[in-house]
C-alpha cells in the first residue's frame, strides 16, 4: 500500500481530553443500550406482539435517527456549537430507557425506542464534528479509531452484563432499569467535553448563504452510498451462520466475538489511517467485506462461518476511522456538521434498500446469490473510490 507524502516530523501527543471524554460517553452509552436491546424481542412477546411488530419498531426508530442526523449536522453548523446537541442526545436516553421497565403495551415500546433513537440522531453528527475539531489532521485517524474502539467495547460488555444479571436472578424489567446507570455515566462524561470556538462567526441568519460542501466530498458520499446499498444488516450473516451449522446457543457468542474483532481492528485501523492513504484503506476494507460475503455464500460448515466472522470484523477496523478522518479532511470546519450529518444520514437511509434487496434475493434465489451480488457491489464501490482518490491526487499535483 502506498504511503501518503511525508509530513513534517513532530512528537505525537496524547489524545485530547475532549476525545477521551466522548469515547467514554460512547462506551457507557453502548453498555446501557446493549443491555436492553437483546431483551426487546422477549419483552414484546410478553406483551403480545410478534416479530413483525419488532420490525416495525426498529424500522421506524432507525428512520427517525437517520433523518435527525441530517438535521442535527446542519443545526450544529448553523449555531456554531455542537456540545449542546451532544449533551441532549445522550441525556434523552437517560430519561426514556428506564421507562421500558414499566411498559404494559407494545405501542409504549415503540414510543420509547423512537425517543431513544432521537437521541442518537441528534448527537451523532455533532459528536463527530467535535472529535474532528479537537485534533490535527495527522491525529484524526487515531482519534476516531479510539472512539470507535470504545463504542465497540461497550457493545461487547452490555450483553454480557445483562446476561450476568439475568443469571443472578434479576428479571428482564430489572435489567432494563439497571441500564440507567451506564447511561447516566455517559452523560457525565460528555459534561467534561470542552468545545473550542469556531473559526467562522456563528449564528448567521438562515437566509444567508452557507458555505457549500466541496465537490470532492459529494463524490465521496455518492460512492459511500453505493457501498452502503451492498452493506445490509449483519443479521443476514447470523442467519447464514445458522444455516451452515452454527447452533442457536452459539450465535450470541459469535456476535460477541465479532464485536471483539471490531474492537481490536478499529484501534489498529485508527493508527493506520494516520499513516497511509485513507481512501485506499477504506477500499481495502470494502474488498475484505466482499471476500467475507463471498466466503459466507460458499460456506458449508460451522467453522467456516466462525473464521469468516473474525475476518469480517477487520473490515470495520479498516473503514470506520478512515471514513471519518477522510470526511474531516474533505470538509472545511464550518461545514463539518453537515458533512457528518449527510454521511450518517445517507448511510442510514441506504440500509432500507440494502435490507430489502438482500432479503428479496435471498428468498427468491438463494443466500449465495444474495451475498455474491452484495460482494460485487462492494468491489465496484472500492474501484470507484480508488479512481476518485487518483483523480483527487492528480488535481492536487503541481503542473510542470
Amino acid at each position: 500500500m502506498k504511503r501518503e507524502p511525508a509530513q513534517p516530523k513532530r512528537r505525537k501527543s496524547k489524545l485530547p481530553a475532549s476525545v477521551l471524554a466522548l469515547a467514554a460517553a460512547s462506551f457507557f452509552n453502548d453498555i446501557g443500550s446493549e443491555m436492553g436491546f437483546p431483551l426487546l424481542p422477549v419483552l414484546l412477546v410478553s406483551l403480545g406482539a410478534g416479530p413483525a411488530y419488532l420490525g416495525i419498531v426498529e424500522g421506524i426508530a432507525d428512520a427517525v435517527a437517520s433523518l435527525l442526523k441530517l438535521a442535527a449536522g446542519y443545526l450544529a453548523d448553523r449555531v456554531g456549537k455542537s456540545k449542546p446537541l451532544v449533551m441532549f442526545g445522550y441525556g434523552l436516553p437517560c430519561g426514556v430507557r428506564p421507562l421500558l421497565a414499566l411498559v404494559t403495551a407494545p405501542f409504549q415500546v415503540l414510543g420509547i425506542r423512537v425517543l431513544d433513537r432521537v437521541g442518537k440522531g441528534l448527537r451523532t453528527a455533532p459528536r463527530d464534528a467535535l472529535i474532528a475539531a479537537s485534533v490535527p489532521r495527522d491525529q484524526s485517524g487515531s482519534a476516531f479509531g479510539f472512539h470507535r474502539t470504545m463504542d465497540h467495547a461497550g457493545g461487547v460488555l452490555g450483553p454480557l452484563i445483562a446476561s450476568g444479571l439475568l443469571a443472578f436472578g434479576f428479571s428482564i424489567r430489572e435489567v432494563l432499569l439497571a441500564a440507567l446507570i451506564p447511561s447516566l455515566m455517559a452523560l457525565v462524561a460528555v459534561a467534561w467535553v470542552r468545545e473550542a470556538p469556531r473559526a467562522a462567526p456563528a449564528g448567521a441568519p438562515l437566509h444567508l448563504p452557507r458555505p457549500a460542501l466541496p465537490r470532492s466530498y459529494r463524490k465521496f458520499l455518492a460512492i459511500m452510498a453505493l457501498f452502503a446499498v451492498a452493506n445490509s444488516s449483519d443479521a443476514f450473516l447470523l442467519l447464514r451462520a445458522s444455516e451452515v451449522g452454527v447452533s442457536t446457543a452459539s450465535l450470541p457468542l459469535m456476535w460477541t466475538a465479532l464485536h471483539l474483532s471490531r474492537m481490536a481492528s478499529t484501534y489498529l485501523g485508527g493508527h493506520l489511517a494516520d499513516r497511509f492513504s485513507r481512501a485506499r484503506l477504506i477500499a481495502l476494507g470494502w474488498l475484505v467485506f466482499a471476500l467475507c460475503y463471498l466466503g459466507m455464500g460458499a460456506a458449508s460448515e460451522a467453522w467456516h462461518a466462525w473464521a469468516l466472522f473474525m475476518v469480517y470484523g477487520a473490515h470495520t477496523g479498516l473503514c470506520e476511522p478512515a471514513e471519518r478522518a477522510l470526511i474531516r479532511d474533505l470538509a472545511p470546519e464550518a461545514t463539518r456538521g453537515r458533512a457528518f450529518g449527510l454521511f450518517h444520514g445517507v448511510v442510514g437511509a441506504c440500509a432500507i434498500p440494502a435490507g430489502l434487496g438482500m432479503g428479496w434475493l435471498w428468498q427468491v434465489w438463494s443466500a449465495q446469490v444474495a451475498l455474491t451480488f452484495a460482494a460485487i457491489l462492494a468491489v465496484v464501490a472500492a474501484l470507484a473510490l480508488l479512481l476518485w482518490d487518483r483523480e483527487l491526487k492528480d488535481r492536487a499535483a503541481p503542473v510542470d
